[in-house]
């Protein structure tokens, strides 16, 4: 097991910073999702970053004696690093090094499943290390494995710009298309008038475990951060009978990187096309506020907050305090808590959104004549029948239908609607 010591930097210049003993608690959840040991956390306070080593050179020589004598294989750091810091503090520890980024782009070529997903992780490798070619030194040179090295066929790094351009343009090319197919799917569900909902949240809030108890997706469940990378859409039918689509997305992060959110675009346009959003906030984290306010930078940056949202709190069997509960429902809005885990009150959560989309169901009474009792299939299928009695004529029923399929019927002479 790869052996990782850890570098918490703490910078006052920071104004959007974190608490620094969460940054680190963050940062060690990251390295145990690609399976590997911290040998210690060092934390790092520091007014700002220097250009040429970060944290500084006689700091980044103490970390080296440390490494040596922990026995680390690696040195992880919790804030980006330039080319040129990187390659400074390779030198000064004489361990591996790397930064958060390459962290969470580790966590991502280990949990891409799909030709789509592999091919995203692989341009966001390609584009975080396109700056950094020059001077790698050490960096270039590793071929040992490990956090950081692991990408979509365990390809090298030793390639010029001129091909990482290259590989770059032609993965864009294949994700375009890939793009073009999830749009053709997108605008059959928007002829069929068929409604979108969007499961989001920070990482490890449970929206896999929902989207299971919603619609038994069989979703692999881990606890730990990015276990879903790859998006995983399903049909749900809410209790009046509309049928609709539910997405499980990508998790987000405080200061998720913007090369990873521009890499994985594609996989982002189910939230965009969403005409609901379901953010799922794990209402027994002790940093509920601070991630909820993470996961609508994200939104906000994506342009999504005209997006109506139902916020969704999650995991409250964990919850004691029931006064904490009621806090987090008058400070959030559209609020319904649940315990996905628990199956528990996910009629509510069905509830509310369906009553926060449009509305695409007509109540209608109606008479089929026998010769068409197929429709009697087709309705308990796509609407919800609420009375249904066999008459002499034909059958009587009382159901709500969805609008496509009522306005197709009620052209039909042979069906009497009351």
């Amino acid at each position: 097991m790869e052996k990782v010591l850890l570098i918490t930097v703490d910078l006052e210049s920071d104004a959007e910073r974190w608490p620094v003993d969460d940054i680190a608690q963050e940062l060690g959840e990251l390295v145990l999702a690609c399976k590997a040991e911290v040998v210690d956390n060092i934390i790092s306070v520091r007014k700002k970053a220097t250009p040429n080593f970060f944290i500084g050179r006689g700091k980044a020589q103490e970390i080296g004696l440390i490494s040596e004598e922990l026995g680390a294989d690696t040195v992880i750091f919790s804030h980006d690093l330039s080319g040129t810091q990187q390659r400074n503090l390779e030198e000064a520890i004489g361990k591996k090094t790397i930064d958060r980024t390459q962290l969470i782009l580790d966590i991502f070529a280990r949990h891409a499943k799909s030709p789509e997903g592999k091919m995203q992780v692989e341009l966001a490798q390609l584009q975080y290390l396109m700056p950094r070619l020059v001077g790698k030194g050490l960096i270039l040179s590793r071929l040992g494995g490990g956090i950081g090295t692991r990408g979509p066929g365990e390809q090298k790094l030793e390639v010029d710009r001129r091909r990482i351009r290259q590989r770059i343009e032609n993965l864009k090319d294949d994700l375009k298309h890939l793009t073009l197919h999830r749009q053709t799917i997108r605008k059959k569900r928007r002829e069929n008038r068929v409604s979108s909902v969007a499961l989001v949240g920070y990482t490890n809030s449970g929206k896999s475990t929902l989207l299971n108890a919603l619609t038994s997706a069989g979703q692999i469940v881990h606890d730990a951060l990015f276990t879903t990378l790859d998006p995983l859409t399903k049909n749900l039918k809410l209790p009046n009978g509309e049928r609709i689509v539910i997405s499980d997305t990508v998790g987000f992060l405080h200061k998720l990187p913007h090369n990873l959110i521009e890499a994985f675009k594609a996989t982002l346009e189910e939230v965009k096309e969403a005409g609901l959003l379901v953010h799922v906030l794990d209402a027994a984290h002790s940093k509920v506020y601070e991630r909820h306010k993470a996961v609508m930078d994200v939104l906000n940056e994506l342009s999504l907050n005209n997006i109506p949202i139902i916020t969704c709190l999650n995991k409250t069997d964990l919850l004691e305090d029931k006064v904490w509960l009621a806090n987090l429902k008058a400070d959030f809005v559209n609020t319904v808590e649940i315990s996905a885990k628990e199956r528990s009150n996910l009629d509510g959560l069905l509830d509310k959104i369906q009553n926060s989309l449009p509305q695409e169901m007509v109540s209608v009474e109606l008479l089929v004549p026998h010769s068409k009792m197929s429709l009697v299939d087709l309705f308990y299928r796509q609407g919800k029948v609420l009375d249904i009695k066999y008459l002499q004529k034909g059958v009587k029923l009382r159901l709500n239908l969805p609008k496509p399929i009522y306005q197709k019927i009620a052209r039909d002479p042979s069906i009497v609607i009351y």
